[in-house]
């Protein structure tokens, strides 16, 4: 069904963007309100498009009424309209956030002049990459995010920031490169790159050649969802950037890749290929990943281990190829990007009060801020996997998927996830402890300038108690997050509709082709 709110979510941000450009340092307030009121519009969208989704089906733009495969094709099913969604939400409320630590930091020159524009064009690419019909428009979409993330990471240039992205810009650019390589040989091989013709033609060719293909693609995506073992660039890249920033990296980007395997292996590669080999990255990136977090003592980068290790768990669910296992790695995909987002938030305000993320400078955080305690604690909880929060619903469908399966490979990694969790709460308990507990005599005076920390444009900032709307915009987060409890029964419906429309694949391609 042909639907004008498909490119919105593209489109809007990108004008916005060059609205913020073109004004420059002029009425500053007004162009924050402009940004905060077009991401809103776009959640507005998003969650129409789950209703449309639902109800009628895929919903198709055709640009300059050409048809497919001419067009390059906008299409949203229910798994796009859901993520499409969670993530504008994310968004909105990092970009809230971040309003709140330039205001409360005074950083109201540039290099923050340009966080917005690049904030809202990552805005854009991540929604066009959930939307994208053919390979080429999502590799446009992954260079468009990317560039923006480029500018985000390296925001301030101070030298530790520049040096992680360094690491992150060449890591990601050997990805696209293997991408855009992946992309010409599906086209040398099937004459299109439209993703409902490809599944068509993908059938007619031999094994071999799919196999290339499959693990073309997979390669390329593996890279930017930080799988096992090409996962070891990202516990260096994010934990340096400010706490909105890796919030948006870690909680969204990691999961485009993520988005993009689930895509392509069941619309492309129906019938499980590669099973073996995901369920074997699936268990090593949890392990590596957790065994990783456990030696750390710096919250930020335990939380960057953490999150390598929850990234296998979807790859888990996408393994097991059935109904169940993708339908458990949709909910722990929408799950995890709301949590690891809410803590990378919730380490801002960590390290706004107690002048550092490290474990060995902090201490008795719950007596001087307890309502930073609390707002760590709950999502904390939740991605340890404990009843009845969400972390918990995700992972008993994933179990319960690997038992279904009834393979020995299948119930190894029943035990490696039962294994992470166990080490996950550990890891949770060891932060909680020592950072909440203790000696407060290690925190700084309020009022102190923090010595080596810096605020977005790079500037010191000031120990002190969080503004109301970085706090505020946390504990939506967490209420947010709580509702994939609450409304677990119609949203564990919706994603089992979402899941047994992958595995059918013609209500996608009969939308797109028609």
């Amino acid at each position: 069904m042909n639907n004008v709110l498909v490119p919105l979510p593209v489109v809007l941000p990108l004008l916005a963007a060059g609205l913020r450009l073109a004004l420059g340092q002029r009425i500053i307030h007004v162009q924050r309100g402009i940004s905060v009121a077009v991401m809103a519009a776009v959640v507005v969208i998003a969650a129409v498009l789950v209703y449309q989704t639902d109800q009628y089906g895929p919903q198709t733009m055709h640009p300059g009424g050409w048809p497919a495969p001419i067009a390059v094709m906008l299409v949203v099913d229910r798994l796009a309209a859901l993520i499409l969604l969670v993530s504008s939400v994310i968004t909105l409320s990092v970009l809230i956030y971040a309003i709140g630590q330039g205001a409360a930091d005074n950083d109201e020159t540039t290099p923050l002049a340009i966080f917005h524009p690049s904030f809202l064009v990552l805005l854009a690419g991540v929604a066009d990459a959930f939307m994208a019909g053919d390979l080429f428009n999502l590799y446009v979409a992954f260079e468009m995010l990317l560039t923006a993330s480029y500018v985000l990471i390296t925001l301030g240039g101070t030298p530790a920031r520049v040096r992680a992205g360094m690491t992150y810009v060449v890591v990601n650019l050997l990805s696209s490169v293997v991408f855009l390589l992946a992309v010409a040989l599906v086209y040398a091989a099937t004459g299109t790159l439209t993703m409902a013709q490809i599944a068509t033609r993908l059938e007619a060719l031999p094994p071999d050649v799919r196999l290339v293909l499959q693990l073309s693609l997979l390669v390329a995506f593996g890279i930017k969802a930080a799988i096992y073992p090409l996962s070891a660039w990202l516990p260096d890249s994010y934990p340096t950037t400010p706490a909105p920033i890796t919030a948006v990296f870690a909680g969204l980007l990691t999961k485009v890749g993520i988005y993009a395997i689930i895509r392509t292996q069941t619309l492309l590669f129906p019938g499980g290929g590669l099973t073996v080999l995901l369920l074997v990255a699936a268990a090593f990136t949890m392990l590596v990943g957790i065994l990783g977090a456990v030696a750390q003592t710096d919250i930020k980068r335990m939380l960057s281990f953490t999150l390598v290790s929850h990234i296998g768990f979807m790859v888990f669910g996408i393994g097991l190829a059935s109904r169940e296992g993708i339908a458990g790695a949709i909910f722990y995909t929408a799950h995890h990007i709301t949590v690891q987002t809410t803590l990378f938030l919730v380490t801002g305000l960590i390290e706004r009060r107690g002048g550092s993320t490290s474990l060995e400078r902090l201490g008795g955080l719950a007596r001087v801020a307890p309502l930073v305690a609390v707002l760590f604690f709950i999502p904390a909880m939740n991605l340890s996997g404990i009843p009845p929060l969400s972390g918990f619903i995700g992972k008993l469908w994933l179990l319960r998927a690997g038992v279904a399966a009834g393979t020995p490979l299948a119930y190894a990694l029943v035990g490696v996830a039962l294994l992470t969790s166990l080490l996950t709460l550990y890891a949770i308990c060891w932060v909680w402890n020592r950072a909440f507990w203790g000696d407060t005599g290690r925190l700084p005076e309020r009022g102190q300038i923090i010595e080596g920390r810096r605020g977005l444009s790079g500037t010191g900032i000031v120990a002190t108690a969080a503004p109301g709307s970085m706090a505020g915009t946390t504990a939506a987060l967490i209420a947010f997050a709580t509702a994939f409890t609450v409304a677990a029964g119609p949203l564990v419906a919706y994603i089992d509709r979402a899941a047994g429309e992958l595995l059918d694949r013609a209500p996608y391609i009969t939308a797109v082709m028609s």
